[in-house]
């Protein structure tokens, strides 16, 4: 399925080195205004810079062919078109019918009997979460407005750890700080620390994995519904769609195990008028649904799976081992490019839960 979303449905076409990658977004209210240069500016921190990225660098410039004009929506559908430009398909020859270790190859050749798209991943790349990003730009476009707010840094890459979020809330400086930043780190000095871990890894022909904390704060109580619409649920299933991400937890997450009840209690107090709680452990979210605290998610990035090191695949025509050594253009780490993903996802998926609340004409208003 290439669509998501229950009140603003994306639609995402196209494959890693197809001539044109889409996504139809549809449900915005018509009359709201873009900002255009916004939207470039989360693409521009998502592309590759130096040699903690791949070198494939793509400009990015897209084309809104329908659901906008006169500089605002006009409620249609909504859809934007990005060419490839830089694509180097004959990298991929050698592993046309050799599955890459770690990569969907060998799935999709059993799924689509050998069909699919094998030129850079195809709909399973990487290069498709730029959709998202520009999704996410229009989201937050919207949310912000309201008062929502949300920014992430990385967590870890390798033994680098940053500093974490306050679990009450974190200045709005900080956070419109890292909005800014190509390698969001609360900590400065953590950023050179966290790049020369993925250069050493880059040396030995090794990718590292890494982490991310994500904080969503200004959703007032009550937004979100019981079971399959909880936060919990939307928003990891938004999450789970960005190739390379292994792990989401909410709040204090898989610590949990190591806690009692009096350890995890978050118990309630007035403060200005309002019912907050004094402890945060569960995130912001309580049966599904915002507390009014500020909600914390973490998500884990895989290793990227594409390696100049020799590894053991099976050659699918003649179903001999062989040992693969993979050319091509690739990311050492995908934590630094993939937390804008995230927070694009983030913004998306809370603007459709807000939408179960509120009626469409709201993200006019």
């Amino acid at each position: 399925m290439n669509t998501i979303g229950k009140n603003i449905q994306i639609t995402v076409f196209g494959e890693s080195h197809g001539q044109t990658i889409g996504v139809v977004i549809d449900g915005l209210e018509a009359g709201i205004a873009l900002d255009i240069d916004a939207i470039h500016f989360e693409l521009l921190k998502r592309r590759p810079k130096s040699k903690v990225s791949t070198p494939r660098v793509e400009l990015d410039e897209f084309n809104i062919v329908s659901g906008y004009s006169g500089g605002v929506l006009t409620g249609a559908a909504l859809t934007i078109l990005v060419p490839n430009t830089n694509t180097a398909s004959s990298d991929y020859d050698q592993t046309a019918f050799i599955p890459r270790p770690g990569h969907a190859d060998y799935p999709a050749y059993v799924k689509y009997n050998g069909f699919h798209d094998k030129r850079g991943g195809g709909i399973f790349s990487g290069r498709m979460t730029v959709l998202l990003v520009i999704a996410g730009a229009i989201a937050k476009q919207i949310l912000e407005r309201k008062g929502v707010i949300i920014a992430s840094h990385i967590d870890r890459i390798g033994s680098v750890v940053d500093s974490t979020f306050p679990p009450l809330g974190e200045d709005i400086n900080v956070l419109k700080r890292l909005q800014t930043m190509d390698f969001p780190v609360i900590e400065p000095a953590k950023e050179s620390l966290m790049k020369q871990v993925i250069l050493d890894a880059l040396e030995q022909n090794d990718s590292v994995g890494g982490s991310i904390e994500s904080i969503i704060q200004g959703v007032q109580a009550g937004i979100g519904e019981p079971l399959y619409r909880s936060i919990e649920s939307t928003l990891a299933q938004y999450l789970f769609s960005i190739p390379a991400i292994k792990g989401v937890s909410f709040g204090d997450g898989f610590e949990f195990a190591k806690q009692t009840g009096t350890q995890s209690s978050d118990g309630y107090t007035q403060k200005d008028g309002q019912i907050q709680t004094i402890a945060n452990h569960n995130g912001g979210i309580l049966g599904g649904i915002s507390t009014s605290m500020p909600i914390i998610v973490h998500t884990v990035f895989k290793p990227t799976s594409s390696i100049a090191s020799s590894q053991v695949s099976v050659d699918l025509l003649t179903n001999q081992g062989v040992h693969l050594e993979i050319k091509g253009r690739h990311d050492p780490a995908i934590v630094n490019r993939g937390i804008h993903v995230v927070n694009a996802v983030l913004y998306i998926g809370m603007l459709d839960l807000y939408l179960d609340t509120y009626p469409r004409s709201w993200m006019k208003e």
